[in-house]
Formats: C-alpha cells, structure tokens, sequence
C-alpha cells in the first residue's frame, strides 16, 4: 500500500468511527494532533491541536457513550444524527488528509462514506446481534465503544 492510498484509507477508517461514534472520531484526532501523532501546523485545522479543543471534544466523546445506553436516546441513522456524523467524519477526514500531505477534499469524501457505512453498518450490526443472540443491548454497546475508541486510536497514530 503506497502512503497516499494508506492516508486515503485512514480518512475512510475515521468516518467508519464517526458512524459509530460521532465525538470519539474528533476527540481521537484531536489527541493525535496535541500529541504530535499528525500534524496540522499552518493549516485551517490547526486549531484541533489546542488542549482546549482536546478537552471539549473529549467531554463529547465521553457524554455520548454514557448518552448511548440511556433509553430516550434517538437511533443513530435519524437524520439529524446522520448529519452530524457525516460532519465530524468529514472534519476528521480532512485532518488526517491534510497531515499526511493530500488533498482535503478526498479526505472529506472518503470520511462521510466512511461515516454512512459506519451509522447504518454499525446500526446493523449491532441491532442482529442483540436479536440473534437475544440478549440485552448493553453489552453490545459497551463492545462497541471499545471499538470506537480502540480503533479510532488505532487509526490516528498509524499516519
């Protein structure tokens, strides 16, 4: 795999956390940036470095696991929820595109690809396998997030 195709395959990787997991993707990429993992020195999204940035999207990552298991909560393929994740898989996308020297454009495409596998694969998922092993969604949820955060980890310090 040449580095560009790598980089362009991380970008989509973000957007499948994204789908999962909207915050964890930024909050991991902004880790990745505040520890030097990725660089976004000199670009618009320089800013994702800032401890400050770090610390708000770390708070969102972690109010939406504990947000997820609660009963009230929306499914993750309504359209506002849609959207949203498609914006934070683009936003990450971008970073890592940019941090490894390619064009942010197909970076925020590949993300938001990334993103809708992501909600409506991770929603499948995890909807069969409660149902086929009849179980509580619990479990499966907490499975998930650590999912989420591994691989989004996994993901921002490979670029």
């Amino acid at each position: 795999m040449t580095p560009s195709t790598l980089v362009l395959a991380l970008a989509f990787f973000i957007g499948v956390i994204a789908g999962l997991r909207a915050m964890t993707a930024p909050a991991v990429t902004c880790w990745a940036a505040y520890l030097g993992w990725i660089s976004l020195t000199g670009s618009h999204l320089a800013w994702m470095a800032s401890i400050i940035t770090v610390a708000i999207f770390t708070l969102a990552a972690i109010g939406e696991i504990v947000n997820d298991k609660l009963p009230k909560t929306g499914p993750r393929t309504a359209p506002p929820s849609v959207v949203i994740r498609c914006v934070m898989g683009g936003l990450c996308g971008a970073a890592l595109a940019i941090a490894g020297g390619q064009g942010w454009i197909i970076g925020v495409v590949l993300a938001i690809v990334g993103t809708l596998v992501g909600t409506f694969g991770g929603y499948q998922v995890r909807h069969q396998i409660v149902a086929g092993l009849k179980i509580k969604d619990l479990p499966i949820a907490l499975i998930e997030d650590i999912i989420a955060v591994g691989g989004g980890l996994l993901i921002v310090s490979h670029l």
